[in-house]
């Protein structure tokens, strides 16, 4: 079973940056995908990015023009790098990985995310 730690989450102001970091247990130089979700308070969880194999990253709207995503294959790492926030992006934040496009994800456990206005 794959295990995934995250980290890099805490308290920030609006219009401040973090980095999130998701180490995981085996390589992922070939995983088919890696990503990031969100989940805020009473909301349902919702994909932030997405990165596979090959270096192509694709983001949801709201993510798009603020947020990276980027994996260090050498070190078993994916990143997020979160700017302009704003306590919208307040949720707690997830690192998933597949290893094939028809398997199912893995989940770290989450690290809380909370943007002060």
């Amino acid at each position: 079973q794959v295990h995934l730690v995250e980290s890099g989450g805490g308290l920030v102001q609006a219009g401040g940056s973090l980095r999130l970091s998701c180490v995981v247990s085996t390589p992922i130089t070939n995983m088919y995908r890696l990503g990031w979700y969100r989940q805020a308070p009473g909301k349902q969880r919702e994909l932030v990015a997405t990165i596979f194999a090959t270096g192509i990253t694709n983001y949801v709207d709201f993510a798009k023009g603020r947020f990276v995503i980027s994996k260090d294959n050498a070190k078993n790492t994916v990143y997020l790098q979160m700017n302009s926030l704003n306590s919208e992006d307040t949720a707690v934040y997830y690192c998933t990985t597949m290893l094939g496009p028809f398997s199912s994800n893995d989940w770290g456990q989450g690290i809380q995310v909370t943007v002060s206005s």
